[in-house]
């Protein structure tokens, strides 16, 4: 899918020349010439949205949030059921530049698990879980859960759950780890909730993680906000809100950048060109490559058509994605142009 440009203000510095001399004239042209035609190849970039993997994710009815490893070579990604009333983690291995078929993630499959991260060293995998804390007591709420291993090439350990302060007795979602191992991560805390849901961090101190607090009104705002990638130095954070006054449909994607004093600027809506008049969320942003992905449930089904099709035609056309169904879309990161 292509879509519109992104209307973005670039400044730069023209240096100083001697207009008297035809030689440096000529130099003056072909540098803003340069300047043109590099800023419509950034911009061209970055309105390139496409649908991620759609032959793998096509067999599965949702997919969302994903996590891949440094090397590109490990795929971790939510399945959800017809109504989302069970999910689980998937995983799929690339070789020889193939992703392979998903299999079922070694510490999911029993209980409702979602939302994958992994640690920038890819060491420890987090999640949310519904999963019992203790044997022969339902759980009720979201907590958040990890894994962990001592090489890239060794097994999953058993899950293990993060306790408090990070969890509660009500719901926490969507773990973010950076590398210095401070968690963000979705929830409601009556004492200190800005919203209906906030965004929330934990520090890391001495391996101890401090008591959770809900990020500045520059993130934060009466709506919900949740699902928040933060990145590995922690100075940019990506998330997803509900129905701002400046929102192009249910809920869309922000992102905010921390200024020269280690604060958070006011978040900014990422623009049409990435949120849909539907749900757009679960962002993650893989700096090796550049690439930005993040989950939507927009569709571009007609609604009509000129001439009457057959039953062939109608469900080849009702399969082609987007189509309403959770998916995950991706396109080229630069975050200089949020700046």
């Amino acid at each position: 899918m292509i879509v519109k440009l992104v209307t973005i203000n670039f400044q730069y510095k023209v240096l100083s020349l001697d207009l008297q001399q035809p030689n440096l004239i000529i130099m003056k042209k072909i540098y803003y010439l340069f300047v043109l035609i590099s800023t419509f190849s950034l911009a061209q970039t970055k309105t390139q949205v496409e649908t991620f993997l759609p032959d793998l994710f096509s067999q599965f009815p949702n997919v969302r949030d994903l996590s891949i490893s440094n090397d590109q070579t490990e795929l971790y990604f939510t399945v959800e059921g017809f109504k989302k009333e069970f999910s689980f983690i998937a995983f799929s291995k690339k070789e020889n530049g193939t992703w392979l078929k998903p299999t079922v993630a070694s510490f999911s499959g029993m209980d409702k698990d979602l939302e994958p991260f992994l640690s920038p060293d890819n060491l420890k995998l987090y999640f949310a879980s519904n999963r019992n804390t203790e044997e022969g007591q339902e759980k009720k709420d979201m907590d958040i859960w990890f894994v962990e291993r001592s090489s890239t090439k060794t097994e999953w350990s058993e899950p293990k759950n993060i306790g408090a302060p990070i969890n509660t007795g009500k719901d926490e979602f969507y773990p973010s780890v950076a590398v210095n191992g401070n968690l963000y991560f979705t929830a409601s805390i009556e004492s200190d909730t800005k919203g209906k849901e906030d965004i929330y961090k934990s520090e890391l101190i001495n391996g101890v993680y401090q008591k959770p607090v809900s990020l500045s009104k520059n993130i934060n705002s009466e709506t919900y906000e949740f699902n928040a990638y933060i990145s590995p130095d922690e100075s940019i954070i990506i998330y997803s809100s509900y129905r701002r006054p400046d929102s192009f449909g249910g809920t869309d994607l922000y992102i905010s950048i921390k200024d020269e004093n280690g604060l958070w600027k006011p978040a900014k809506n990422l623009g049409v060109e990435i949120n849909s008049d539907k749900i757009d969320y679960c962002p993650f942003v893989d700096f090796n490559s550049n690439t930005f992905y993040f989950t939507s449930e927009r569709s571009h089904q007609n609604k009509s058509y000129p001439e009457q099709m057959s039953m062939d035609e109608i469900l080849s056309e009702m399969k082609k994605s987007p189509n309403g169904q959770s998916r995950i879309f991706f396109m080229t990161f630069d975050v200089a142009l949020f700046k």
